[in-house]
């Protein structure tokens, strides 16, 4: 359901409410508003009937079991945090992060995160809490590194034949500026090494590919032609240029990143430099770069 969609529900239930109800909403303080959402789910859940939450399961694209083989996933990321470097810390993130974890820091719509009634939303995007303990690492870390694989749940139909959840591995890194896009181009050839070593290995006959595109910033563009480019030479995994896209600009700032297989027809991951933990640890100086990569669509496209 887009935004437009969103709009007029919530025109129409407000409408059908008492005159002042929104009103009176407003004013309660969020633990008296946590209590009375609370209070009507306890009473819809006592009203629910067996036979009504089997057909939820079938039917609710938020419940339904992913198709993916688990032993297999299992098998795939075991040998994705073998491959992590040792100075990378595995994180296990919680289902759930503060509300506004995403849009608190990036253009996305929070129709698009299932939020909870605790002020708290259902985890959509492992680089985002990752980015936040970053920021909190930072304080006492001269830069940081972060992993996570997870499961997450958005609220965006991606179609019938999709699933509304699915797991990523995700990268953070976090460090200082230390001028001329030097801390740029170090995390940057960092996040690209690890994911080259990831499909040479595990999808070497799956036509990889790295895709790199920069948006507006010319010391970025600098540092990828005569630092990123010549650390990455050779290797069965190609490193591309992406001139074309636009998708992500205002996302990334300065650089953002495709992992593909199937000689790009099929894309597994996503990132980029972003200001996200400059933001979040009020520090203007902070470089962040993340990157994550959907196994479920790694072992896909090793299986075609």
């Amino acid at each position: 359901m887009d935004g437009d969609d969103l709009t007029a529900a919530e025109h129409r239930v407000w409408a059908a409410m008492p005159a002042g109800t929104r009103t009176a909403l407003a004013g309660l303080s969020g633990a008296d508003l946590r209590s009375l959402l609370l209070s009507v789910a306890r009473d819809r859940a006592a009203t629910a009937r067996p036979s009504e939450v089997v057909r939820r399961w079938r039917e609710d694209r938020f419940v339904r079991p992913a198709r993916a083989d688990p032993r297999l996933l299992a098998r795939v990321e075991a040998r994705m945090w073998q491959l992590l470097p040792a100075d990378v810390d595995g994180v296990e993130l919680s289902p759930v992060v503060p509300v506004g974890a995403c849009s608190a820091v990036a253009p996305v719509s929070q129709n698009r995160i299932v939020t909870t009634m605790r002020a708290s939303e259902v985890l959509s995007d492992p680089t985002n809490a990752l980015a936040i303990e970053a920021a909190v690492r930072r304080r006492r870390q001269s830069e940081v590194h972060l992993a996570a694989a997870h499961r997450v749940l958005r609220a965006q139909d991606f179609g019938s034949d999709a699933s509304a959840h699915f797991r990523l591995f995700a990268l953070v890194s976090s460090a200082r500026d230390t001028g001329s896009g030097g801390t740029e181009a170090r995390l940057l050839i960092r996040h690209l090494t690890y994911w080259r070593a990831v499909l040479a290995e595990l999808a070497p006959t799956a036509e990889p590919q790295l895709r790199l595109t920069t948006f507006d910033d010319q010391v970025v563009r600098e540092r990828l032609t005569d630092t990123v480019r010549p650390a990455l030479d050779g290797g069965v995994v190609p490193l591309l240029d992406e001139p074309e896209r636009t998708r992500g600009r205002g996302y990334y700032t300065g650089c953002a990143l495709r992992i593909t297989l199937l000689g790009g027809s099929l894309e597994i991951g996503d990132g980029g430099l972003t200001d996200w933990t400059a933001r979040l640890g009020g520090d203007a100086k902070e470089r962040c770069l993340i990157s994550c990569l959907a196994t479920e669509r790694l072992v896909d496209g090793i299986s075609r």
